[in-house]
């Protein structure tokens, strides 16, 4: 129970306002080539489930547990990282995909098959690292295209490759973070308590935080 308490808690960190008319939860594909980390590839989900329920928007990426030169020598522990908003804001949004709500729940089991603990969680840097998380919620969603063997380790080439594979399938976005942000609906902070579903069967209360994204 631990895990998945854990797993609602990253998915709920940020919930607020949507984009207007919005039935849907909304899946971005995001890119980061600067800063002190190695590139990086995470996605963002925001809108609210045609099923009704709290609205969500909040990012998950995957990463190795800490970065060390074991890195360079094989499989190290992995983790799920959500990114701060400052981070987001200076990150690339490449391309979104409006999902089903059955879609949106695989997207959840994905994350909580590659959180900490499960056999999903261990990172290599060659063939189980970020871009290899993101191609993976990629084909929950329907793409094409996504085996990009040489581009594993190219977060903004794989997706921009992927991208260019799915023509017709997604909604381009190629808008560096900071000018992203500024279209969608301001965040407030609020505190509430809601449910998510995990699954058929799953619902769990959880305090909601709403952060406002670093402008």
């Amino acid at each position: 129970m631990k895990p998945l308490l854990r797993l609602i808690a990253l998915l709920v960190f940020y919930v607020g306002s949507v984009l207007p008319a919005q039935a849907a939860v909304t899946i971005t594909f995001w890119s980061h080539e600067l800063g002190n980390s190695f590139p990086h590839a995470f996605f963002t989900l925001r809108g609210i489930p045609n099923a009704g329920g709290a609205p969500v928007d909040t990012n998950v990426g995957f990463t190795a547990k800490s970065v060390s030169p074991a890195l360079l020598m094989g499989p190290v522990a992995g983790k799920l990282d959500i990114a701060k908003p400052s981070y987001v804001a200076g990150s690339d949004a490449q391309f979104s995909v409006v999902m089903s709500d059955a879609q949106y729940e695989a997207v959840l089991r994905l994350v909580d098959a590659w959180s900490e603990g499960k056999p999903d969680s261990v990172y290599r840097l060659s063939d189980h690292n970020c871009v290899t998380f993101v191609k993976e919620a990629a084909r929950i969603v329907g793409l094409t295209g996504i085996d990009q063997p040489k581009l594993m380790k190219k977060p903004r080439s794989y997706l921009k490759a992927v991208l260019a594979e799915n023509t017709g399938r997604v909604t381009p976005v190629g808008l560096h973070g900071k000018a992203y942000l500024a279209t969608l609906a301001p965040l407030s902070p609020v505190q509430s308590t809601s449910t998510i579903s995990v699954g058929a069967t799953t619902r769990i209360a959880m305090p909601i935080v709403t952060l406002a994204p670093a402008r």
